[in-house]
């Protein structure tokens, strides 16, 4: 780990954009995707005349599969004031997870596939409609729809 944190110091100096916090966060909403999400990393190949580790394909998250899971882990981690912590970072719209997804693929960090686009990370959602307006309260403490 102590690896991948001197690599995002150097995303940050980089492209200062975003602080590590942020870049942690989209990487550990990644893990939250392949584990609530029922998103495996793997998914078996149809064809049974391959060796067992042609077997495995990677599985990939879209861009707007991955802020769905963004959206998802926010609320998970931060309730209400998720809106108020992902504009402390600098982050206001999808298109910042976008930013930082590319930046991690250019680093090595993250991969992506022949069909990913840096555009699928425009417009996914508001964050003021899915962070506050969508946002309820419920019982003794606050939740979101998910």
């Amino acid at each position: 780990m102590a690896d991948d944190s001197i690599t995002l110091q150097d995303l940050v100096a980089k492209d200062p954009r975003y602080p590590v916090d942020a870049y942690t966060f989209v990487r550990q909403a990644l893990a939250y995707a392949s584990d609530t999400m029922e998103l495996d990393l793997y998914e078996e190949s149809e064809s049974q005349s391959e060796s067992p580790f042609q077997s495995m394909r990677e599985r990939h998250l879209t861009g707007q599969q991955l802020c769905e899971a963004i959206r998802q882990f926010a609320l998970n981690q931060f309730g209400y004031m998720s809106l108020i912590v992902l504009k402390n970072w600098g982050i206001e719209q999808t298109s910042c997870f976008g930013d930082i997804v590319y930046n991690m693929i250019a680093a090595g960090i993250m991969k992506k596939s022949e069909h990913d686009q840096r555009s699928h990370f425009d417009n996914v959602y508001d964050f003021e409609e899915v962070f506050h307006d969508q946002f309820e309260f419920c019982d003794s403490f606050a939740q979101r729809r998910i």
